[in-house]
C-alpha cells in the first residue's frame, strides 16, 4: 500500500531543498542543484502542480521541453495537461530532420533542435525548463517555436536567477516558481 503524505507546500520548502554547487560546471558559476526535489516523490510532484498551475487558465496544444532537465518536469505537466509532448535537443540526438538555433549561455555555447513536424501552425504552446539564467537556451528554444509557427502562449521555470535578466530575452509570458 502507498502511503500518501500531505503537506502544506510553499516555494520555500522547494528552494530549501537546491543545493548549491560551487565552480560547476565552470569556475564562478554557482550550479543550482535540483536533485533533491527530484528524489523527494512529495517535491517533485508539488513541482510538477506548480508548473501545471502555471497555464491552469489558459488553452495548451503542445509542452516543449528543453534537454534535458527540461524533459523532467515538461512530460509530467504534458500529461496532467492531456497533451503531447516535444523535445528540444541539443545538436546531434534528434533522428529525423530538425531546425536548428545557436545560443550563448552564461559558459559557452551550444546548439538546439527541434524535429521539423513537431509544432504545426497556431497550436499553442507552453516551454517547460528548471532554470532561468541567461535566457539563450529558452530563447533559442522559442525561436524554434516560432519557426515552427508555433503561439508560444507562456515559459514556465522552477527556478530563475533574476540578476542575470534572462526573461528579457524571451519574447513570451514567464512564470518562475522559486527566485534567486
Amino acid at each position: 500500500m502507498v502511503e500518501i503524505r500531505l503537506y502544506l507546500f510553499m516555494p520555500h520548502r522547494l528552494k530549501s531543498a537546491i543545493r548549491d554547487i560551487k565552480d560547476f560546471p565552470s569556475e564562478g558559476i554557482i550550479f543550482k542543484d535540483i536533485s533533491p526535489i527530484l528524489s523527494d516523490p512529495d517535491l517533485l510532484q508539488h513541482s510538477i502542480n506548480l508548473l501545471t498551475n502555471t497555464v491552469a487558465e489558459l488553452k495548451i496544444d503542445k509542452v516543449v521541453g528543453i534537454d534535458a532537465r527540461g524533459f523532467i518536469f515538461g512530460t509530467p505537466v504534458a500529461l496532467a495537461l492531456k497533451v503531447g509532448f516535444i523535445p528540444v535537443r541539443k545538436k546531434g540526438k534528434l533522428p529525423w530532420n530538425t531546425l536548428e538555433e545557436s545560443y550563448t549561455l552564461e559558459y559557452g555555447q551550444n546548439t538546439v533542435q527541434i524535429h521539423q513536424d513537431a509544432i504545426q501552425p497556431g497550436e499553442k504552446i507552453l516551454l517547460i525548463d528548471d532554470l532561468l539564467a541567461t535566457g539563450g537556451t529558452a530563447s533559442a528554444a522559442a525561436t524554434l517555436i516560432n519557426k515552427l509557427g508555433g503561439d508560444l502562449v507562456k515559459v514556465a521555470f522552477l527556478i530563475e536567477l533574476d540578476n542575470l535578466k534572462g526573461r528579457e530575452k524571451i519574447n513570451a509570458p514567464v512564470t518562475s516558481i522559486i527566485h534567486y
